[in-house]
């Protein structure tokens, strides 16, 4: 779609704040008006929409992105897609450790560990650990209650969650995200001690740093959009 506004503005809109582009409200693809309900965000979204130079590009606009997805895709069974998330709980990164060497254990341990202590005294919960990459199962009580958190986010907190969740491979990490037990560079860097001890000890080709930073983008725009909504 090409250009064809001058002045963007936010405006009132039912389900909270809309975004205008010359007076017209933005809509969904499923033309419902785009409306958040935090200011911020949707002073973030109207900046990307003045961004704009003369195409749309949807690829740099991922905050209207999250907040379409959140009206269109996450608001008509928030119960049901955060069923889905859910499931991230029952084989979490944080559960499976590498056997060696030292160093990758020791990094693995100081990141995660505190996480899961967070995880522990929150939640009220226990986490069977395991060694190598076998499946083990958790506590009933425990895949209950982290599904239990994540049902008590509304969509538009499910809606950044859910590249969050995919990114990393966890459920615990985004749960401490929203939060505010950890940061979104503790949260990345976590979710990639592997992958970086691989790229230290092997070396890094120009398409793997190209698909880290493309993942990197996608997860630093979740993470604001979930940082702006709350």
């Amino acid at each position: 779609m090409k250009r064809f506004w001058k002045e963007v503005a936010v405006r009132p809109e039912a389900g909270g704040h809309g975004i205008a582009l010359d007076g017209r409200p933005v809509r969904t693809p499923g033309r419902t008006p785009l409306a958040v309900p935090s200011p911020a965000l949707a002073d973030a979204i109207a900046e990307e929409w003045r961004a704009v130079d003369e195409s749309i590009d949807p690829r740099a606009m991922p905050l209207t992105g999250l907040a379409n997805a959140a009206i269109d895709r996450v608001a008509p069974d928030p119960a049901g897609f955060a069923a889905g998330l859910a499931q991230y709980g029952e084989s979490d990164l944080l559960y499976y450790r590498a056997d060696g060497p030292t160093e990758l254990v020791a990094r693995q341990a100081a990141a995660w560990d505190p996480v899961l202590d967070w995880a522990r005294q929150r939640y009220d919960i226990h986490f069977e650990l395991a060694t190598g990459v076998i499946h083990v199962a958790q506590p009933e009580a425990t895949t209950r209650r982290l599904a239990e958190a994540v049902a008590s986010c509304d969509a538009f907190s499910l809606a950044p969650l859910s590249p969050i969740v995919s990114i990393t491979g966890s459920l615990i990490l985004p749960l401490a995200l929203t939060e505010g037990a950890a940061t979104p560079d503790q949260v990345w860097t976590a979710a990639h001690i592997d992958e970086d001890w691989q790229a230290e000890q092997w070396g890094e080709d120009a398409l793997a740093k190209a698909a880290t930073n493309a993942r990197r983008a996608e997860f630093d725009a979740a993470a604001r959009f979930l940082q702006l909504v709350t």
